[in-house]
């Protein structure tokens, strides 16, 4: 029997800290943003990475934000050892309040229905740092 699955997030919280913004070797753009979200079970800090944003908004440390992607765990080698870190990377990253944050609501819960959806993304260009 086949299930039906999906890695889609919506995230809403308070960034915990400036975006970082950097250039990869490649050349591309990535901003890595810490979002604090808070759960009856307490706080939790979430790594956000967004690549080659079209847009970037302008976002400070104490700003609400709505993020929207997928849960993605990366494998890396430094300093001589083996390491991963598990993050959500972004399609985008805004306001809450904002027409784009609801336009990416509207396209995260339609790709529910999309078996896949983000690992054909993955593949076509999500770039790895």
């Amino acid at each position: 029997m086949h299930t039906k699955s999906n890695n889609v997030v919506l995230l809403r919280g308070q960034l915990s800290s400036d975006p970082r913004p950097r250039q990869l070797p490649s050349g591309d753009e990535v901003i890595n943003y810490e979002v604090t979200t808070e759960t009856d079970e307490g706080k939790a800090s979430v790594p956000v990475a967004w690549f080659a944003p079209r847009r970037r908004p302008n976002l400070q440390a104490g700003d609400e934000v709505l993020v929207a992607g997928f849960v993605r765990r990366r494998f890396f080698r430094a300093g001589g050892s083996a390491g991963s870190k598990t993050e959500v990377v972004a399609e985008v990253v805004a306001r809450p309040t904002t027409r784009t944050a609801a336009a990416a609501v509207a396209r995260m819960v339609a790709r529910l229905e999309e078996p896949g959806y983000f690992g054909k993304e993955a593949a076509a260009g999500v770039h790895h740092s």
